[in-house]
């Protein structure tokens, strides 16, 4: 299937099928908070978006990156995020780079969010529902972050089949700039397992689709099965 990466600031018109990677953090949070109960993600453009969201319809709860801060309830840590009930909450998402990218393309017919953690279900869904060439947006660094890139060029190799072996690209990702900032606790609002968590290759059974929902940007959890040996 023909695909192509790009950076935020490289798009242009609307995707066809768009796929927005961020590793360190969004979208390894984001897959997580689906794990633990959440029932949907609005993505905010702005923090003062957020905090009006959740002002709004108070049993929602807000996240974002950097510190903890006054009317967000969670910042962009995977390994953090499990010390709050998420069960059937509303989660509302506001980061660097991520909820940036996936609002840059969020009139596409298809979107979907991605890292490690859902990659072979997303390659898996792509291969029976993508309709046209796939983008890839590659959110961190303007679209040189080479965790972002290397996920996003795993997931490419895995349209064509199951066969492609995940190590380079996870040790590509270990090795980057943000991997290494997040090791040594640059990044605040961190926790020490982040990096370990977001590195884990296929941990979840399911895609991130975001689609537009009223006037929200909403990312929701679907299920993709294994493909049965031999069925592609």
């Amino acid at each position: 299937m023909d695909h192509h990466f790009v950076g935020i600031p490289e798009l242009t018109g609307v995707p066809r099928v768009a796929v927005v990677i961020d590793v360190m953090r969004a979208f390894t949070v984001a897959a997580w908070a689906f794990s633990l109960g959440v029932e949907r993600i609005v993505l905010a453009a702005t923090e003062s978006e957020a905090l009006a969201l959740k002002e709004s319809r108070p049993a929602w709860l807000a996240l974002k990156d950097g510190p903890p801060a006054e009317g967000f309830d969670a910042v962009n840590s995977p390994a953090l995020l499990s010390r709050h009930d998420l069960a059937g909450r509303t989660l509302v998402q506001k980061t660097t780079a991520g909820t940036v990218g996936a609002l840059a393309v969020a009139d596409s017919p298809l979107v979907l969010c991605a890292s490690f953690v859902v990659a072979g279900p997303t390659a898996r869904y792509l291969r029976t529902r993508a309709s046209g060439p796939v983008t890839f947006v590659v959110t961190g660094e303007e679209g040189r972050a080479d965790e972002d890139l290397a996920c996003a060029e795993y997931i490419g190799g895995r349209m064509a089949g199951d066969e492609v072996e995940a190590a380079p690209y996870v040790h590509r990702a270990r090795t980057s700039r943000a991997a290494r900032d997040l090791a040594a606790g640059l990044r605040s609002g961190s926790h020490p397992d982040d990096l370990d968590l977001c590195l884990e290759v296929d941990r979840f059974p399911f895609v991130m689709t975001a689609r537009r929902e009223d006037a929200l940007t909403v990312l929701r959890p679907v299920p993709v099965p294994d493909t049965p040996p031999g069925t592609g």
